[in-house]
């Protein structure tokens, strides 16, 4: 038998780390947890240090620190507890590492997981936001440090399980027409537009079919979520924007499909799970159980198809208008998304204004090459510092 593999977990307190450490547990003979991370949940980090017993555990301050290690001692653990980007770093690069689950949410999470494909690591990607940011940069890397990566997102696990595996050759060379990512559509597909002003946060993040964190059940809910998926999709598979189509799905059953040039049509179906891609990915290219129930056809009965509504949603077109332009225009997207949905999350602005604010700092700023991480860093803080200032004149 292959000795134990190593795990660092980034974001292990969120719903995919959680989901991650499941699977990983019901595999004891295959994983072990070699790191793990949190931000603000530092008495969950706790518990799944004393749970998971890993090496490292990161936090963002001294202050987190001190909390953990105190805790940490009382239970009689030897867990040592690193601080800030460069902890991340470390255990993100560390040669006993065998795999990266990369889950931090959002910006923060792009330096760690660089580092580790840098490092060569066995990348499992669920920070969308790295290569939305810093697609080219982040790419070339991966080739570079022959680093593997593995899509952790529902719907490009689903594409890259549907894709042969020579697809690097390029779509087209492997008979690819297009790919057609799924949506749910979300907690508002059907809501009235003229009662989506007074929508709560609380309402964005009661979605229908998946448990998610805020911040991406609000990307959900104003398809922001789909759009930075067709961005992510265009690097992950050598994409052209227009050979990615969105498709709400509202049953979130079928996670994505691939359209070939001979009329096959290639779909991955489950039960909507993250456990499965995270297993899938894991694992590859062999197949694990996930704890996922096995998927009931006759209990679904039926599955629905329609086209997505750019006046109910309309951040999915600012985030294809993003990816036409390319160069800075999806880092400045991502940081304004970000600093909307906060607002959103904190009743300062509506909902149908995530987009507004989004649309402003798009039309702001030009669009400038990146070719080094620097100029993706201030493209998002520049976006950011517009966002503010749209916030400060139209907020409540």
């Amino acid at each position: 038998m292959s000795r134990v593999q190593r795990i660092t977990v980034l974001g292990a307190t969120g719903s995919i780390g959680l989901s991650t450490l499941d699977v990983i547990a019901r595999h004891p003979e295959r994983y072990e947890v070699f790191a793990v991370s949190g931000y603000s949940r530092i008495d969950e980090l706790l518990a799944l240090c004393i749970k998971h017993l890993p090496a490292f555990a990161v936090v963002p301050s001294d202050a987190s620190a001190q909390v953990l290690r105190q805790g940490l001692k009382a239970a009689g653990l030897r867990t040592e507890v690193l601080v800030g980007e460069a902890g991340l770093a470390q255990v993100a690069a560390d040669p006993q590492v065998d795999a990266v689950m990369a889950a931090i949410v959002g910006a923060a999470g792009l330096s760690p997981t660089l580092a580790a494909v840098r490092a060569g690591k066995k990348v499992l990607l669920a920070n969308k936001e790295a290569l939305v940011m810093s697609g080219a940069l982040f790419m070339q890397a991966v080739r570079e440090s022959g680093a593997v990566l593995l899509p952790i997102d529902s719907e490009h696990n689903a594409i890259f399980q549907c894709l042969p595996g020579d697809f690097s050759r390029g779509l087209a060379q492997v008979g690819v027409r297009r790919i057609l990512l799924t949506a749910s559509g979300g907690p508002f597909r059907e809501t009235p537009l003229n009662e989506l002003n007074e929508v709560t946060p609380e309402q964005a993040c009661a979605h229908p079919n998946w448990s998610m964190g805020r911040k991406i059940s609000v990307d959900s809910a104003s398809m922001m979520n789909k759009g930075l998926e067709l961005i992510e999709a265009c690097w992950l598979f050598d994409a052209k924007p227009a050979q990615v189509e969105v498709v709400v799905h509202p049953q979130s059953v079928i996670h994505s499909l691939v359209d070939y040039v001979d009329g096959s049509v290639l779909a991955q179906l489950g039960n909507p799970d993250m456990r499965t891609p995270i297993a899938n990915a894991l694992a590859w290219p062999e197949r694990i159980d996930s704890g996922v129930a096995p998927l009931d056809l006759f209990a679904i009965a039926r599955l629905d198809f329609q086209a997505p509504d750019e006046q109910r949603f309309p951040c999915l077109r600012l985030a294809r208008q993003a990816a036409d332009a390319g160069n800075s225009a999806p880092a400045m997207l991502n940081a304004a998304n970000e600093v909307a949905v906060e607002a959103f999350l904190q009743r300062r602005i509506r909902f149908p204004e995530i987009a507004s604010m989004i649309d402003h700092v798009l039309n702001r700023e030009p669009v400038v090459a990146v070719e080094a991480l620097e100029a993706v860093f201030a493209a998002d803080q520049r976006a950011r510092v517009l966002a503010g200032q749209w916030l400060d004149s139209h907020g409540r």
